[in-house]
């Protein structure tokens, strides 16, 4: 499947472009997992985000896929939200028209209302004639991640990676990869209270500590035998900096969840009984 996202300057929509796409529930037949997907603005109406656009003009500016699709937990109307792979931004802007003519083949009866659709379903022949529109060299490939060094991990970063991690790098010691895409998928999908003892930053220190949490591993990144895909679903949880520090208290014996959970329950009927 082949469809067109909107992403506009100024929304209500908590997403980040690369990252996490919301939509509403309407759409979620045209974003299912593995779905092609071309990122569009519309015309420029706010000059503050010029410099954070390719045109001031309608335009496709990125590629990408669906990767999975989850509901959205903070919204009231059942809208959804994807984790998005495969990112590829342009260098230069395609613009939606040449001419008089739209890339996209726009239906006689939609003619007056065609643009008003956040997300559109497009033909395959659709979907190649805007990237005919570029080189090879145009589209900027990742097909890796950049370094990032393991103290980031925890960071709200939006910096916009690809879809794998674990690569070791020669330095004073060997260092991971660790990708704040995943960071931000994960959060989107498990939330930011730790899936062993349910602590929330926020709600003990306030505001200032608002989204903070660790995102753990599963399968700990040091033991990676090369790199992989990492899933934030199944390989990736939110832990507080304290239940995170107690599953890597002894090197070589990490933790599993299970474990970390068994531990607290089992001081907690200590303390209880005492």
């Amino acid at each position: 499947m082949y469809s067109i996202i909107t992403e506009n300057d100024q929304s209500q929509w908590a997403d980040q472009t690369g990252v996490l796409y919301h939509f509403p529930k309407r759409y979620k037949k045209y974003l299912s997992s593995g779905t092609k997907v071309i990122y569009y603005k519309g015309r420029l109406k706010n000059r503050a985000y010029r410099e954070k656009r390719l045109s001031d003009d309608p335009h496709y500016f990125a590629v990408a896929e669906i990767g999975e699709v989850f509901p959205d937990k903070e919204s009231t109307k059942s809208d959804l939200f994807a984790t998005i792979v495969n990112y590829s931004p342009f260098k230069k802007p395609v613009l939606a028209k040449e001419g008089n003519e739209y890339l996209e083949e726009i239906p006689e009866n939609r003619i007056s209302n065609y643009w008003r659709d956040g997300v559109r379903k497009i033909e395959p022949s659709v979907y190649n004639r805007i990237l005919s529109k570029l080189t090879r060299s145009e589209i900027i490939q990742r097909p890796s991640s950049p370094i990032v060094d393991g103290s980031k991990l925890n960071d709200c970063s939006n910096t916009l990676e690809s879809g794998r991690e674990g690569s070791a790098r020669v330095s004073y010691v060997t260092t991971y990869e660790r990708s704040p895409v995943y960071r931000a998928q994960a959060i989107a999908i498990h939330g930011v209270n730790c899936k062993a003892c349910g602590f929330n930053f926020e709600s003990f220190y306030g505001e200032y500590a608002k989204d903070y949490i660790h995102i753990h591993h599963l399968q700990p990144v040091s033991e990676l035998d090369a790199p992989q895909a990492i899933n934030p679903l199944e390989d990736l949880v939110p832990l507080c900096a304290n239940c995170h520090s107690i599953v890597h208290r002894r090197k070589g014996n990490t933790l599993s969840l299970d474990e970390l959970i068994k531990m607290i329950e089992e001081a907690k009927e200590a303390r209880d009984k005492g």
